[in-house]
């Protein structure tokens, strides 16, 4: 052989890089969406004058950011825990149409 081990050849350098790259894009996104949740959820408390139902804010933060981005558009239209409740049913998509989640 040529004297290399496996994690001296290129192959296995850009394998390597790559694998990282994603982790770190994969990393980021769950940060974004964890501190747009974040943002929702500390806005409605305050447009609806409430703390929310623990149900509520589960499946506030069970939401991909492309919702809770229309929902940061919509939220200030709220005048009641019934319109957010409405909105979710309306707008929360169905397990199926989920991008699949990315374990740890």
């Amino acid at each position: 052989m040529l004297g290399l081990t496996l994690q001296e050849t290129r192959v296995y350098q850009e394998a390597k890089a790559e694998g990282r790259e994603e982790g770190e894009r994969i990393g980021e996104e769950r940060g974004r969406q964890q501190e747009a949740a974040s943002l929702v959820l500390k806005l409605l408390t305050r447009r609806l004058h409430q703390e929310l139902p623990a149900e509520v804010r589960s499946r506030l933060e069970a939401l991909p950011l492309p919702q809770l981005e229309m929902l940061t558009e919509t939220l200030l239209d709220f005048t009641n825990l019934a319109e957010l409740l409405t909105w979710l049913d309306v707008n929360q998509l169905d397990e199926g149409d989920r991008a699949p989640e990315v374990s740890d």
